[in-house]
């Protein structure tokens, strides 16, 4: 009797990374389909280019080719909790939250019900014995947005490029004549793309509204377009009144969303070695014990850390935590979990 083939959906954004898994995966053996993920179609989106390049790639590779339109469940799950975190002075991470809730959350919900037996993407990241492993490119490692994921979803994933650097994914795409080989990676936020700038993509939604710009001594010093438009750390965009070489280093120390204010003061005024952390996410199921590190941002530097409850106390001195980033902590290449910095 001929033995039935694993069946895998690939989430194919037209990107190299994923057509290289597609590719891999059906070269293995898997019986592969290829699933383009429609999220976003505002201004500024790449949607149909991209949607043809993946097409293009599984018309190259012999497999079958479905778009899901997950528009209405972005715009709620996504869009909306991400202006509602904005309003209130925070700095959001959408990726994290479209891993969680879309691609490992919808999309798997998806293959499930429709009888795959698993889903893969993209994404630079290992996974091995229930553990989510850091990618072998640690400069694309992706790890970082996988975070909040847990058991089960992972149970269910394949990650086939985790084990290759990016000039390796890009050569093997080359190698089998897939067009998209050579294509730019998107940087941009995961909705915006790459033909909006942050600001702009914010302005389609938020107006501007001035506010004040204080010192650390809550003098007045200058203004501002509104809070959404800045995070902590940042050190252009608002203006100051009196130009001097005491003004020409400051960064945005705090927001004050009531009163849609800045406070901003000199990079020692950013230190930090202990912050809170809400909403614990960790992939194992309990809270780990031992030599920790973590990074509050994606491509940050790692910092040895002691957890205790929802205090986090850094080794070192840490710039720019500011409410809503994501902590990710680790221990050595593996990612244990994360948690909303409060």
């Amino acid at each position: 009797m001929k033995k039935k083939k694993i069946k895998v959906a690939v989430g194919m954004s037209g990107g190299v990374d994923s057509s290289v898994a597609a590719a891999l995966l059906k070269e293995q053996g898997y019986e592969v389909a290829g699933v383009h993920l429609e999220c976003w179609d505002e201004p500024g989106c790449k949607v149909d280019p991209n949607w043809k390049d993946a097409l293009r790639v599984g018309l190259k590779l012999g497999i079958k080719m479905k778009v899901l339109d997950l528009k209405k469940e972005y715009e709620k799950k996504v869009i909306k909790w991400f202006y509602e975190e904005l309003r209130r002075g925070r700095t959001p991470n959408p990726d994290v939250v479209c891993n969680k809730e879309i691609k490992f959350g919808l999309f798997l919900d998806w293959v499930m019900k429709n009888k795959f037996d698993y889903m893969a993407t993209g994404h630079y990241a290992q996974l091995g014995d229930g553990r989510l492993l850091m990618a072998v490119d640690k400069k694309k490692d992706q790890t970082y947005f996988l975070a909040m994921l847990n058991q089960r979803q992972l149970s269910k994933v394949m990650f086939p490029v985790g084990e290759m650097t990016k000039n390796e994914v890009r050569q093997e795409a080359k190698k089998r004549g897939l067009h998209v080989w050579d294509k730019k990676g998107s940087s941009g936020i995961c909705f915006i793309g790459d033909k909006l700038s942050f600001q702009e993509f914010l302005k389609q939604r938020v107006k501007e509204h001035e506010g004040e710009v204080v010192n650390m001594k809550g003098e007045v010093i200058g203004a501002h377009k509104g809070i959404e438009f800045y995070t902590i750390g940042q050190r252009h965009g608002f203006r100051v009144r009196q130009k001097s070489s005491k003004t020409t280093s400051l960064y945005v120390v705090s927001k004050d969303s009531e009163r849609n204010r800045l406070m901003v003061g000199r990079k020692k005024d950013l230190e930090r070695r202990e912050f809170r952390v809400e909403e614990w996410q960790w992939i194992g199921g309990r809270r780990p014990k031992g030599k920790l590190e973590c990074r509050i941002r994606h491509g940050g530097r790692l910092i040895g850390c002691q957890i205790r409850g929802k205090k986090v106390r850094l080794d070192k001195i840490e710039y720019g935590v500011a409410e809503g980033q994501v902590c990710v902590v680790y221990r050595e290449e593996e990612c244990l979990g994360g948690g909303i910095i409060s």
